[in-house]
């Protein structure tokens, strides 16, 4: 059976050399983006109701560019000026450039890690008498507070935007080959639009160990399984894919 239609449940990438135009030229495939979930802020009464005090801390942990625009947007919006002298321990060089929207780069004091959390151990306990915010979504991986936790620092989760399901009515009679999932809010997703959702000929591709979890508890079939050793990334998943049944 022939591969034609691809839906890629996220936006779509802003670089035009992405790995999906590359397939999508090289296979002459449809690929669509279309984001199952979405982001919306709590607001400073949520907030006030989490007991979080901006105030009281002196350092800020940010994951994400999500917490690093919900800390702020919250920070105006109850109307608290973040000192000069925050510091900011950013996970990885995207979330520390992005912090620039909001700051004065070369005049903070920003510590960050190449790609995780973990790579910021020793400046976590360098300042092992600071109090640290983390801003968060509803979900945090388990990852996260274990390693905030083994530093025996004094840290807070704050909760300050949430994922939200979205409105997919708009696809119901839309049909394709291949849906390809993130996370297992896109899956929440899938079935919360289409609870009479049968999956007959639709091939399933998942990234991670988390949403392969989240299929198979939907009793989803899995056709396409990302990372492996051998398919680091979803695109090559997805091309092994069609070399091994679309010959």
């Amino acid at each position: 059976m022939k591969l034609k239609t691809i839906l890629i449940s996220q936006p779509e990438p802003t670089n035009e050399n992405s790995p999906y135009t590359r397939l999508k030229e090289k296979h002459n495939l449809k690929i669509d983006f279309r984001p199952f979930i979405h982001i919306e802020g709590v607001d400073a009464k949520e907030v006030r109701k989490q007991k979080i005090d901006f105030a009281e801390y002196t350092s800020v942990i940010l994951t994400s560019r999500n917490s690093v625009d919900h800390f702020f947007r919250l920070a105006e919006e109850m109307r608290f000026k973040v000192s000069d002298s925050t510091k900011y321990f950013c996970q990885s060089e995207a979330v520390a450039f992005y912090l620039q929207k909001y700051v004065v780069y070369r005049k903070r004091k920003i510590y960050v890690g190449q790609k995780s959390l973990t790579d910021l151990e020793s400046v976590f306990k360098k300042f092992g008498d600071e109090k640290f915010l983390l801003p968060s979504s509803d979900v945090l991986k388990p990852a996260t507070p274990n390693f905030l936790n083994s530093l025996g620092i004094n840290w807070t989760r704050a909760q300050l935007y949430k994922t939200v399901v979205s409105d997919l009515s708009d696809l119901r009679d839309v049909y394709y080959d291949v849906l390809v999932f993130f996370s297992p809010s896109g899956i929440e997703s899938l079935l919360q639009n289409f609870p009479d959702f049968e999956q007959n000929d639709t091939r399933i591709a998942v990234y991670g160990n988390t949403t392969v979890k989240a299929a198979d508890k939907a009793k989803l079939r899995i056709d396409i399984k990302a990372p492996t050793e051998e398919t680091p990334s979803m695109t090559m998943a997805i091309e092994k894919y069609i070399a091994k049944n679309l010959k």
